[in-house]
């Protein structure tokens, strides 16, 4: 991560489903990469949470800046998967 203050990241959180009891997922799939051009609620990757598949969107249009968990990585809900730079 560069540190850039104007970057917005790809909170799990956002998407995390409101009647789950685990804390941790499963990144699936990278439907888009780094540096890619993306529009705001364009689906970004899928999680998953308890057998559930989750669709990420991008939270603002922009360039996907970085992707911070790659296929297969195990997360805790509230960590950023990536990060966009907003246009």
């Amino acid at each position: 991560m560069s540190g850039s203050a104007d970057r917005v990241a790809v909170d799990s959180a956002d998407a995390w489903p409101d009647d789950a009891d685990e804390d941790e997922g499963v990144v699936v799939n990278w439907f888009v990469s780094e540096g890619s051009d993306v529009e705001e609620g364009e689906t970004l990757c899928e999680f998953q949470v308890e057998k559930v598949s989750i669709d990420v969107p991008a939270p603002v249009t922009g360039t996907l800046a970085e992707i911070t968990l790659d296929e297969d990585a195990e997360f805790e809900r509230g960590e950023p998967l990536a990060w966009l730079q907003p246009e």
